[in-house]
């Protein structure tokens, strides 16, 4: 979702994002001759202990999981729910599947529509 929309203070992050999804544009191409396809999966908040292990505590992981899910995250607040680890292992799954044989050089968010809203 960062390499999509822009950030203040976090330039370098969301430039590293940019360029994995160029990456996966023209692996995709470099390696369709070889029948192998390349996707990428751009994911939203996913409740993780992510931020909990880069030092966030839990009552401020608490308010920013409760932001995310009533302010940025559109489907989210209609669900009363946050993508889970599992949402993105069935993207994956399905990515690696004969159901998906034609797409390839994508960037695939399932982040809830959080890239919809731009920067809140």
């Amino acid at each position: 979702m960062n390499g999509l929309q822009s950030f203040g203070s976090v330039a370098s992050y969301c430039a590293s994002k940019a360029a994995v999804d160029m990456l996966t544009k023209c692996a995709a191409v470099d390696l369709a001759p070889f029948k192998i396809r390349v996707n990428a999966v751009n994911p939203g908040v996913v409740v993780t202990n992510l931020q909990k292990t880069g030092g966030m505590t839990e009552e401020n992981y608490g308010g920013f999981l409760e932001r995310s899910k009533t302010v940025t995250h559109p489907l989210a607040a209609n669900r009363d729910e946050l993508c889970q680890p599992d949402d993105v292992a069935n993207l994956i799954v399905f990515l690696l599947s004969e159901k998906s044989k034609w797409i390839t050089g994508d960037s695939i968010k399932i982040d809830g529509g959080r890239v919809c809203l731009g920067a809140r």
